[in-house]
């Protein structure tokens, strides 16, 4: 039913892409958001919201009413990939998006031990080593703990089974939330395939609109992406669904601003090689033509 009511909404109104969904989103939060003081701020929050992006074309669909860092989201999601939870891997690649969270300040913060940079059990460890006791960010977590991501490529390579209803991938681990810097926000995906198409669904139980979103659509679109040329896949939907939605006080002029942006049509990719271990995959293997897009918007990050 969404998926029909977003098609008729877009072809109504002849918008040139799907981002009119992340602009609607602001404009419902700051005309009917309610003021909530959070663990990190003021913010104006709604409860419950979707979008749903059509891949079928080849179209990643990084926000052009604002420039969306693509590269540093790259990075972060191969550094996922590998399941790594290690910032500094992060900060040699110039990616600083993890640094407030892990400073030696937050951490003690957070009552943990460990080494300035370690976040502990984070999303690669639960995407790769879910559950598997952590020691610290250098530690081989090889064979320990559950691979769901492999888990997840072994079957969508298998033409008997890749029409599962049991495709999913949890970072949401209670036994060891208390150990991570910060609990995962995007916290369960599950991949569908119908005939030979994709489509993947992410729940993200909180999202921080002005920065964390825009970084979380592109993201799991472009894992979408990887993962089907991984597995001679097409790409179908991503659809997204969210829990808490919050513009956090300090961000709100910035998004009234880009709101009088004009909308473009979303960049082409494509995967350009194939690798045998997903794990391989890296900037060098993506070809991204025709991003356009309004300027840049500047909005500080929150802990």
């Amino acid at each position: 039913m969404l998926h029909r009511l977003i098609q008729k909404e877009k072809q109504t109104h002849n918008y040139v892409s799907d981002e009119f969904q992340y602009l609607n989103l602001i404009k419902y939060v700051l005309a009917e958001g309610k003021e909530v003081e959070g663990r990190n701020g003021k913010t104006l929050t709604v409860f419950g919201d979707a979008m749903i992006f059509d891949l079928r074309r080849y179209e990643w669909p990084l926000l052009t009413t604002k420039k969306v860092a693509w590269k540093t989201c790259a990075k972060e999601l191969f550094w996922f990939i590998k399941g790594h939870t290690d910032n500094s891997i992060l900060q040699k690649q110039n990616v600083k998006i993890w640094n407030d969270n892990a400073s030696k300040e937050f951490l003690e913060a957070r009552g943990l031990d460990y080494k300035e940079n370690d976040l502990g059990p984070v999303y690669g460890h639960q995407w790769r080593y879910f559950n598997a006791k952590y020691i610290d960010c250098k530690t081989d977590y090889s064979n320990k703990g559950v691979d769901q991501l492999a888990n997840v490529i072994k079957i969508l390579k298998d033409p008997k089974e890749r029409h599962s209803r049991r495709i999913l991938m949890s970072a949401w681990n209670p036994c060891q939330i208390e150990q991570m810097a910060l609990p995962p926000c995007h916290v369960l995906v599950q991949f569908n395939v119908i005939k030979d198409e994709l489509s993947c669904s992410l729940y993200q139980r909180s999202g921080d609109i002005g920065l964390g979103v825009p970084f979380n659509i592109a993201s799991y679109t472009l894992l979408t992406f990887i993962l089907c040329k991984h597995c001679d896949l097409k790409p179908g939907y991503f659809n997204y669904h969210l829990g808490n939605c919050h513009i956090y006080d300090d961000h709100i002029d910035a998004l009234k601003k880009q709101l009088e942006n004009k909308e473009l049509p979303f960049p082409k990719i494509n995967i350009i090689s194939k690798h045998d271990n997903i794990e391989e995959y890296s900037l060098e293997d993506m070809e991204v033509s025709n991003y356009l897009y309004s300027n840049v918007i500047e909005m500080k990050m929150r802990k």
